[in-house]
């Protein structure tokens, strides 16, 4: 079954850090594409970016988010009991970023860290996990990371992230609910095909070539195939939506806010209209942030919806989908939780 509840664990907080470099898809792109960037932009939804410097790393993003939120919850680090990053950009290959920062945090050795290697889809799979953990009596206090380090100048729709979500054992928290979704047979849909043991880095994957743009291309890029992509997201995610409102006897107007993974305009827009949800139930930051891959969602709380939830109970749906292929949907309650503005770093 792709439907489940997990009871007693409460949403305590999220913190989101982004890089201070804003970059403009259409003015700080090459001359010679400015007018060819323009008509992608109204396309695509996305006009600016935020990216990391070359010594920025996704944990830097996350490590300054957790901080700010433990600080802010009050939070023993002696207390923490797990450590997870979701995400696709480790600072290396090996060992987990996972048990790095558990180091730099100054958690304790008997915090569980590791990582997962999960994209777009990651928040509500994560949420599962280290809710997962939390439900069985296993740990008290988890934390979940969320983010990756996945924008270039040459590509206009990814950006850079760093998430933290607090969770708590919490006998009277409201259930959660989630559906959770794979398909690998369209693994090819998005996909990094060199690096790994299947297709090892060569010398001619390294010898780049110029695009239209000036921009360099090279074989270790990313390789994506947006029509299959769009067909995808389309297709799969309203479904699952409303499979999972059925599955818990919730009608549309019951949700306060509904948060999808920010893909892009096209696609968003499309799930929206299919759905049929009002704009002003569906935040989204395309248009300042872009794609921040698994961090999109926690970006679009804290960017769009931060004052909403500290004003009372909220009861959120939140919808990832992409790499993989998959597709994950998530219905929380939340009250009284802890928010920091965005940090820039």
């Amino acid at each position: 079954m792709s439907q489940c509840t997990l009871r007693n664990v409460r949403f305590a907080g999220m913190a989101t850090c982004v890089p201070k470099r804003v970059f403009h898809n259409i003015d700080d792109a090459p001359p010679a594409i400015r007018s060819e960037r323009e008509r992608l932009c109204r396309n695509i939804g996305i006009y600016t970016r935020r990216l990391c410097p070359d010594w920025q790393t996704f944990s830097d993003l996350a490590f300054e988010a957790t901080e700010k939120l433990l600080a802010d919850l009050k939070w023993n680090k002696a207390d923490i009991d797990a450590l997870i990053i979701v995400g696709q950009s480790p600072d290396y290959l090996t060992p987990a970023t996972a048990i790095i920062l558990q180091d730099r945090l100054q958690l304790p050795q008997t915090t569980i860290a590791y990582d997962v290697n999960l994209g777009c889809s990651g928040y509500p799979f994560g949420l599962h996990l280290v809710g997962s953990m939390i439900a069985s009596g296993a740990i008290k206090k988890g934390l979940l990371l969320v983010g990756d380090r996945a924008g270039e100048e040459k590509d206009p729709l990814f950006s850079d992230a760093g998430t933290v979500t607090a969770l708590e054992f919490d006998p009277n928290a409201p259930p959660m609910h989630f559906d959770l979704n794979s398909d690998g047979s369209g693994h090819k849909a998005i996909i990094l095909p060199v690096g790994g043991h299947r297709e090892p880095v060569e010398i001619s994957h390294l010898v780049g070539r110029r695009d239209e743009g000036g921009y360099w291309r090279f074989g270790t890029d990313l390789v994506l195939d947006g029509p299959a992509v769009l067909s995808f997201s389309t297709q799969r995610v309203p479904p699952a939506v409303e499979s999972l409102l059925s599955h818990v006897g919730m009608s549309k107007d019951e949700i306060d806010f509904f948060v999808f993974h920010q893909a892009n305009k096209m696609i968003n827009e499309t799930i929206r209209k299919k759905l049929r949800l009002p704009e002003e139930k569906v935040p989204s930051t395309l248009r300042d942030f872009g794609n921040t891959s698994g961090a999109s969602l926690p970006v679009t709380m804290t960017a769009r919806m931060r004052d909403a939830l500290a004003q009372g109970k909220k009861r959120v749906l939140l919808c990832g989908f992409g790499i993989g292929l998959s597709w994950g949907t998530a219905i929380v309650d939340i009250d009284s939780g802890v928010f920091p503005a965005l940090i820039e770093a």
